[in-house]
């Protein structure tokens, strides 16, 4: 007997995840059956989920200089959007009054790390391809208005409600008005309708219409994926083969005949010109590969990461790991690794190292470094860790620290 095969039409784009938080499904489904292709709402994907942050949190992160903060307001009645950029005043916020406004704030993650604890419950996905956790506050009847993302997110309502309506049609309307600041849609017809409690989340692949209105005053956590445009990976991949070529390639013209008009490019020219940009053609895998692990782990970065004022010498740093010590590595940082060869390669903001497969490994996840996993690294592995240090993607964390 055939066994029928599910439809993507017959799929829900509704589940409890109660009992397989936080999907409500094991993620090689999830996976296959709605990355990238359907929304999917997940009810209890959290279940009984207390946010690790408050409205007043958010408020103060957001008058920090380096916080990435942005505050938009919407007039129903002339249906007028205002936008501002961080940072703000504190005294701003009790003047904004109790309904229509919302505060939204990226890369908290890089700064609470209660919020950056949330990101291994999402280790069905690859780190490098997770960006960020904007946590926007929105006061009753606050929105961002109906909009479309070029990325994947998933949406998780950690303190209040908020409406969400998407439009999950095949072919939505993506039109954008002229009239505001903000990249909002000319038309928005919902098919789906839901009100969001705490611990439920919602997904949505790239491309989907969707309109989220707070129906009381509410937190939501925006999990967003990062995803470089065509233009941007070539950008970065032109300017990399660039640097990297050999002055002595050039254009040549050995097989050069008189020309039928000397003042014509002629197709013979353009063959050339081909052969050229060809002699600039990563063709070594293991040198494509190490080109994207760098861009990887430098784009869209929160913030500079900078060497320290003093560093410590390596004895004393082994000796501090020794009786207790802590590495902790810098928020800002981005970590990750590749097979190259019997080895592996990490990298880590655009820095790095040939190491051991195993060393690569544990570095790559290690956002904390203790002795034990440090002596337990291999000398090259060691040696990265220092060479990080003195970069300022660790710093040193004691008792007295804590």
């Amino acid at each position: 007997m055939k066994r029928k095969r599910t439809t993507t039409a017959s799929l829900p784009l509704e589940v409890d995840g109660a009992a397989q938080p936080p999907l409500g499904m094991p993620p090689e489904v999830f996976l296959r059956d709605y990355w990238q292709k359907r929304p999917l709402l997940i009810r209890n994907a959290f279940p009984g989920f207390v946010s690790p942050i408050a409205p007043e949190d958010l408020a103060g992160l957001a008058c920090e200089e380096a916080a990435l903060s942005r505050l938009i307001a919407h007039d129903r009645a002339g249906d007028q959007w205002m936008v501002r950029h961080g940072p703000f005043e504190e005294e701003l916020f009790p003047q904004l009054g109790d309904h229509d406004w919302t505060l939204l704030v990226q890369d908290v993650d890089k700064w609470d790390a209660d919020i950056a604890a949330l990101l291994p419950a999402f280790d069905f996905l690859p780190r490098w391809r997770i960006d960020d956790v904007m946590v926007s506050f929105a006061s009753t009847g606050g929105s961002v208005g109906a909009h479309v993302d070029q990325y994947d997110v998933f949406l998780l309502q950690a303190h209040g409600h908020r409406r969400w309506q998407i439009d999950a049609s095949p072919s939505p309307p993506l039109g954008f008005r002229d009239d505001v600041e903000l990249k909002l849609l000319r038309e928005f017809n919902a098919t789906h309708d839901w009100v969001l409690g705490p611990g439920d989340m919602l997904y949505l692949p790239p491309g989907v219409p969707h309109h989220g209105v707070a129906e009381d005053p509410c937190l939501t956590f925006s999990i967003g994926m990062r995803a470089p445009s065509a233009a941007e990976l070539l950008g970065d991949f032109v300017d990399t083969l660039a640097a990297d070529a050999d002055d002595a390639l050039r254009y040549a013209d050995p097989d050069l005949t008189v020309p039928a008009d000397p003042n014509e490019i002629d197709a013979a020219a353009m063959t050339r010109v081909v052969a050229a940009l060809n002699t600039l053609r990563m063709n070594d895998p293991d040198r494509l590969g190490d080109w994207f692990a760098r861009f990887a782990t430098l784009y869209r970065a929160a913030g500079e990461v900078s060497p320290p004022d003093t560093m410590p010498s390596r004895i004393e740093v082994e000796w501090d790991l020794g009786q207790g010590a802590r590495l902790l590595r810098h928020p800002w940082s981005r970590a990750a690794w590749r097979r190259a060869g019997k080895g592996a390669r990490l990298f880590v903001s655009g820095l790095d190292f040939s190491l051991p497969v195993r060393d690569a490994q544990r570095l790559a996840a290690a956002t904390d470094i203790d002795g034990a996993l440090y002596t337990g690294l291999s000398q090259a592995g060691r040696d990265a860790v220092i060479a990080l240090m003195e970069a300022g993607h660790y710093r040193m964390l004691t008792d007295e620290d804590e």
